[in-house]
């Protein structure tokens, strides 16, 4: 820390240095003719001879990453948004005064270079400086060690550094940008229509989560941010926008984890006249063209963690995803007893001799979907959809027609992640309100996250809805899953972390 408050001091002197030699260290304005990337792509595979021969000229700009003083010479490694590049600064060239000027410039330094593109004697592509203006001065020196675990909270709290010296985390939201656009292309080309919905509500619902809560004055109202768009976009379905979509930003008041964070963007888009099983193929679709358009592949590599082990692995979305009911899993792929999935008690039992943690307030659907968390989902590397889960556990979906207890839902995992959640839409209002009157009875009972009883959304589904099928998917997820990420917070630009103190 002394070492970095003594560097940071002599460049504050610097930047005094500077100005009082006229020379601003805080540009606003510089134009550049050519981006680095592009011109390395461009003239890396020319000799230095033919270099000279086209006399390729450039106005470049960006930051100091690397700085090599050899006497009257220096070499520097220029970067921009594109790439890097080295380029060779010396005195014969910029003349003895502004080369002088040049040695007040650091690593960390925005510059803009006007030269001549050429080779080394070592054969290195090289923009050799003509002119060379500081556009700003960096106060703070950038850290030489920025890898490592002890370093992970600082890479986070600081992310436009960990941007700036690790360029893989940049690579990983470029491809989160693109993934979200082929999610669009792929919704636009079907004829979806993406909207807006409110992020403040009056009441929270569309999931069954913890909201945050926040207080508007002028209307003298407790609102709660969003914990899904659901209810809103399901009410566009009732007014004839049959085929609609949000990526939303969504937040939910809960603990924090490799794959949780409090606020999150997800992708919600509902179909009229289609159920659970068409989703599933469509969701098929979305991840092979996902797949193909922004990786040039279907098969992904995967780091899971299971029991404390790390396992390493390919999933492959060309393969036909499998498809397997709720309890039939906790059997076929969990590993608990048959009698424990059929008996509420043993299932209790069976819990509690295994150490899964239980609440007293634990509905029997609950216990079973706390066993599959724990015995199941770890083991879902494969694509596979979890279907049929227990009405309980679904107070929006679609009842089984041969078997009411169940609900026409899925969920889908891949790598030992959920990264979907669907079903067929309850669009029967009278039997829509008596399971938000169950809810609430929950919630009564002491579970803060039951849903709340929504009259307006009561009214819509008076109005009609046809039927209907929607989909959720964790757009942060998705992006650990297609990019390997170990923590939803390295696809997350800017996490939620503890106050700095």
């Amino acid at each position: 820390m002394e070492e970095t408050g003594h560097l940071i001091k002599q460049r504050r002197e610097k930047v005094d240095e500077l100005r009082a030699r006229g020379v601003s260290p805080f540009n606003n304005k510089f134009k550049v003719n050519a981006d680095i990337g592009p011109l390395v792509v461009e003239y890396s595979d020319f000799s230095k001879e033919e270099l000279t021969e086209k006399d390729v000229g450039c106005i470049v700009a960006g930051r100091i990453m690397t700085r090599r003083d050899h006497g009257k010479t220096t070499f520097v490694n220029l970067k921009d948004r594109t790439g890097q590049i080295q380029v060779f600064v010396n005195e014969k060239a910029l003349g003895a005064e502004q080369y002088e000027l040049f040695g007040k410039f650091d690593i960390g330094d925005i510059v803009g270079i006007e030269g001549k593109i050429s080779k080394t004697r070592t054969g290195e592509l090289t923009l050799f400086a003509g002119t060379l203006t500081l556009l700003t001065k960096s106060l703070q020196p950038l850290p030489e060690k920025w890898h490592g675990l002890k370093d992970i909270e600082l890479r986070y709290r600081q992310r436009y550094v960990d941007l700036i010296v690790n360029p893989e985390v940049k690579e990983v939201f470029i491809y989160r940008s693109k993934i979200i656009q082929a999610i669009r292309d792929f919704l636009n080309d079907r004829d979806y229509m993406e909207v807006e919905t409110p992020m403040m509500h009056s009441i929270p619902g569309g999931a069954t989560a913890k909201p945050f809560k926040t207080h508007h004055n002028a209307l003298s109202m407790e609102l709660y941010l969003r914990i899904a768009p659901e209810l809103y976009l399901k009410r566009l379905v009732v007014g004839g926008i049959e085929r609609v979509y949000e990526i939303n930003r969504s937040f939910r008041n809960e603990g924090i984890s490799t794959e949780h964070n409090p606020e999150f963007t997800m992708l919600e888009f509902y179909t009229a006249y289609v159920d659970y099983n068409d989703l599933m193929d469509l969701t098929e679709e979305l991840l092979r063209y996902v797949g193909e358009k922004v990786f040039d592949t279907l098969q992904f590599s995967y780091t899971h963690v299971v029991d404390g082990e790390e396992q390493t692995g390919t999933f492959d979305f060309g393969q036909s995803f499998k498809r397997i009911a709720f309890k039939q899993s906790l059997t076929d792929i969990g590993g608990v007893p048959k009698e424990a999935v059929a008996d509420p008690e043993k299932a209790v039992a069976f819990a509690l001799e295994h150490k899964v943690h239980l609440e007293k307030k634990d509905t029997p659907g609950k216990v079973l979907a706390k066993l599959f968390d724990t015995f199941v989902e770890p083991k879902l590397i494969q694509p596979t959809f979890i279907i049929d889960y227990p009405l309980e556990l679904s107070p929006l979906s679609q009842k089984k027609a041969d078997d009411p207890s169940l609900v026409e839902r899925f969920e889908f995992f891949v790598g030992g992640k959920e990264i979907a959640n669907a079903y067929t839409e309850l669009n029967d209002p009278i039997d829509q309100k008596q399971r938000f009157e169950e809810q609430v009875a929950e919630r009564q009972a002491g579970d803060d996250e039951a849903h709340w009883m929504d009259l307006d959304f009561i009214r819509a589904l008076e109005i009609g809805m046809p039927p209907t099928a929607g989909e959720g998917i964790g757009i942060d997820r998705l992006t650990m899953l297609f990019t390997n990420s170990q923590s939803i917070r390295d696809v997350i630009l800017f996490p939620q972390l503890k106050k700095e103190s």
